[in-house]
């Protein structure tokens, strides 16, 4: 089980004078990853640095990250602009959103082929994968009781389609 790093959010700006930063989510599993998982920051995910979230002040969209180390607001401001990643395994949830999912071909768990996703979007309510079918586009909520499986490696992503899902 081999360890990667998924994006989980940008750094955007330095907020007050020591070394406080404020962040924007790439992703609306933000909040369970940023506290839980071991975080590294970088501008690639090849060349990142440990980093450890020493605490969080403010609510909403309002919040300001403090990291292990970064005491002055020149500290803060060299972090603009960097990502923040997020240390996951193949199994964890967060990987029925990767961006390398793109282009997988999607399947119902009875072998009928779908169609090739093309887009995910973050709607309020869920992640939706926008899959290709023929001339037009079906949208497929990610919920696990629709997507039962992705397979980042193999470009394979499959499906319980409910009735009507892809009418």
């Amino acid at each position: 089980m081999k360890n990667k790093l998924f994006a989980i959010a940008k750094i955007t700006r330095a907020a007050g004078l020591k070394g406080e930063v404020g962040v924007r989510p790439l992703v609306r599993q933000f909040d369970d990853y940023v506290t839980a998982k071991p975080l590294y920051i970088g501008f690639d995910e090849n060349l990142v640095q440990d980093i450890k979230l020493e605490k969080v002040t403010g609510v909403e969209k309002k919040r300001r990250f403090l990291f292990d180390g970064m005491n002055t607001r020149d500290e803060a401001e060299s972090m603009i602009g960097q990502l923040l990643f997020a240390s996951i395994t193949d199994e964890d949830p967060i990987n029925m959103i990767s961006p390398e999912l793109l282009g997988a071909t999607v399947v119902a768990d009875n072998g009928e082929i779908i169609g090739k996703l093309v887009d995910m979007m973050s709607l309020p309510a869920n992640d939706v994968y926008v899959i290709s079918r023929g001339k037009k586009e079906v949208l497929i909520p990610v919920v696990p009781e629709i997507v039962r499986a992705v397979d980042i490696q193999m470009g394979l992503v499959t499906i319980t389609p409910m009735d009507g899902l892809l009418d």
